[in-house]
């Protein structure tokens, strides 16, 4: 399965999220089920490493990180994505302009997956909560997991995209 976080600069969240999983993924032993990376809406902080804080929250919770540097999801990376997880409803509105209109339906918010339907993952970048942000991501991305893991048409996961 290949997932792509998603979020404004791809420094704080969706970084975040992308090693967070990673992390879920590994300690299953299901590493060679899934393909996780992470992306952003714009091409502000295309480069950047990780954002300070955010790597210390990770640093902090024992969760591997290396080699990230921020870039703008493509719309050819939307179309190998099987998932595109976003983290407001400002990704929702701009990634609608980069990918192709048939991949809309892979597009889910990141807080459905925690039962949260689509509420927004606060960003850090403007709250200074990293704690927050990861106890969101992490709920996040355990649902995430489960779901992937054991898929059930009976969850109510719908895309947002379409």
């Amino acid at each position: 399965m290949r997932i792509i976080f998603v979020c404004h600069g791809n420094i704080c969240r969706s970084p975040m999220a992308e090693f967070i999983m990673k992390d879920l993924v590994r300690k299953a032993g299901m590493e060679d089920k899934f393909e996780i990376s992470s992306a952003a809406v714009s091409r502000e902080e295309e480069g950047n490493p990780i954002y300070p804080p955010a790597a210390r929250m990770l640093r902090s919770k024992g969760i591997p990180f290396s080699g990230h540097r921020a870039h703008r999801i493509s719309a050819s990376e939307a179309a190998r994505a099987d998932l595109i997880i976003i983290m407001d409803s400002s990704n929702l509105r701009i990634i609608r302009q980069i990918i192709a209109p048939e991949d809309f339906g892979k597009v889910h918010y990141m807080m459905e997956f925690a039962g949260e339907g689509c509420r927004d993952v606060a960003d850090p970048w403007y709250t200074g909560d990293f704690a927050q942000t990861y106890a969101d991501l992490l709920a996040g991305c355990r649902g995430l997991l489960e779901h992937a893991a054991n898929p059930n048409p009976q969850n109510n996961y719908s895309s947002i995209g379409s």
